[in-house]
């Protein structure tokens, strides 16, 4: 874990120089950029295990730029963490939609955001054990970290590959969301019940363009089941 290579996007000198500081004395390799652009560039030419992205940046936003990698199949799998001074829930929500794995509220310690980000890389690891699952035409590589749908690719977040490897690995029985927070996200985490909605939804509407979103079925009053036929 000491060892991954966080990449820090943040167009203010002072606090990406306090990141790569703070991420460097806890033993990541740091790589940074001052906006999506430069972001981009550094992550087409060096491995990346995390991304710590700023909200809002000049030119592109960092929620845009998260958009954007959920949608490239080449780096779709690397897990985001948003930091922002926005703190509304509604922008928390908002910064899950587009995929981001986890979300940091300024000001914070950079003791809680290592902890967030050894967190997120944890769960990232999650399901190694099971190489390949296929259930209903599904096919899930978790070793290539690959997913497609009736022998057609399907581009998924590292959360909602974890949440549907999970599933498709405990079929038919009923979770609450504090479970799969613990089962998914693991027992450390700092994450709120809600957000479990937010990616189970994301997840849905993927499936839904396979005729696959029947399959998770919410079970009022407790929880969610992935319910085979």
């Amino acid at each position: 874990m000491s060892e991954a290579a966080i990449l820090v996007v943040e167009d203010e000198e002072a606090i990406r120089e306090m990141l790569v500081m703070a991420l460097g004395q806890a033993g990541f390799t740091v790589l940074q950029a001052a906006d999506a652009a430069q972001a981009q560039t550094v992550l087409e030419h060096n491995r990346t295990d995390l991304i710590l992205l700023d909200w809002m940046l000049p030119g592109m936003s960092g929620v845009e730029w998260a958009r954007r990698l959920r949608k490239n199949r080449r780096h779709a799998v690397v897990p985001i963490i948003l930091v922002t001074a926005r703190g509304e829930e509604e922008d928390k929500v908002r910064g899950l939609e587009v995929g981001a794995d986890d979300y940091v509220a300024k000001p914070f310690s950079p003791r809680e955001l290592v902890a967030r980000i050894r967190a997120v890389l944890r769960r990232s690891g999650q399901h190694e054990q099971e190489h390949r699952i296929e259930l209903e035409g599904i096919v899930l590589d978790t070793e290539e970290h690959h997913l497609s749908i009736d022998r057609e690719p399907v581009t998924l977040s590292p959360t909602e590959f974890r949440l549907l490897a999970f599933f498709m690995t405990h079929p038919n029985k009923v979770y609450s969301r504090s479970q799969l927070l613990d089962e998914v996200w693991g027992r450390s985490t700092f994450i709120e019940e809600r957000t479990v909605d937010v990616h189970i939804r994301r997840l849905r509407r993927i499936l839904a363009e396979h005729q696959r979103d029947q399959l998770i079925q919410t079970v009022r009053g407790f929880g969610y089941r992935f319910s085979l036929q």
